[in-house]
């Protein structure tokens, strides 16, 4: 039998990938497609991008698009590691007119809340049950807040207060290799700034994601905070799949 399949777009700081998903799976189907941010990364810059993603597939169905930014009802709020003009932007208008597709058809999220999204169905089962932070750790880093699997939309938690600073200004991937920072003395950074979120929200369960998740052997074992931590399933893919699972079920935020 034929897997249901959708399309899912993740635009990073650094990086916009797209591939075909396999919904009922929660996995890519091939390889995904990468394509580097446009710096500036203005809105006509990235949904040209975009755009060349998706004809890369050609896709004719719809598209679920994840933003580094608080997403409401298709509208961007803020905007981390992207060009300042995306705040107040219409990005469903503006994917939707770029890729030929009604706005029905594109799916907006903030990229934590779509990672978090497929987590929670695809991943560990305790993701299902009482307070659960998916954090994203990349360019910035991104949350997604869920309780009893339900999403409570656009949390900013990578932009807390720790020590004086913004969270991901310390503590995301980014600064590891921007600094040269060795992953014992990243993790140091990382475990500060768990043990403030986790005094402020007292979570059940932790999960952390993004692209350095794939080698969460050389960091996670030296977090030592009281919450438990589990890895993202789906590590760095897990953007592509919760975009393209709400854009095939029509929900976005």
């Amino acid at each position: 039998m034929t897997a249901t399949r959708g399309f899912g777009i993740d635009i990073g700081g650094s990086g916009i990938k797209g591939a075909l998903v396999d919904l009922e799976a929660g996995g890519l189907i091939g390889e995904r497609h990468r394509i580097d941010t446009p710096k500036p990364a203005t809105p006509e810059a990235v949904a040209d991008v975009v755009a060349e993603v998706v004809a890369h597939f050609s896709w004719e169905g719809p598209v679920g698009v994840t933003l580094p930014a608080v997403v409401k009802k298709g509208v961007a709020h803020t905007a981390a590691n992207i060009d300042p003009s995306w705040i107040g932007t219409d990005a469903d208008a503006l994917f939707a007119k770029r890729l030929g597709r009604s706005v029905d058809e594109v799916a907006m999220l903030n990229d934590a809340d779509a990672a978090g999204m497929a987590e929670v169905r695809f991943g560990d089962p305790l993701a299902r049950k009482g307070v659960v932070a998916l954090l994203t750790f990349g360019t910035g880093i991104g949350s997604a807040v869920f309780l009893d699997g339900k999403l409570v939309p656009n949390t900013e938690f990578g932009h807390i207060e720790v020590d004086g600073h913004d969270a991901e200004k310390k503590a995301a991937a980014s600064v590891k290799d921007n600094h040269g920072l060795s992953y014992p003395e990243w993790a140091t950074r990382v475990n500060r700034y768990l043990t403030v979120l986790e005094n402020l929200i007292w979570p059940d369960l932790f999960i952390v994601g993004g692209g350095v998740s794939k080698k969460s052997e050389k960091w996670v074992p030296l977090l030592e905070i009281r919450t438990p931590i589990v890895v993202a399933s789906l590590q760095n893919n897990a953007g592509i799949v919760g975009a393209a699972a709400a854009a095939a079920e029509g929900i976005e935020h």
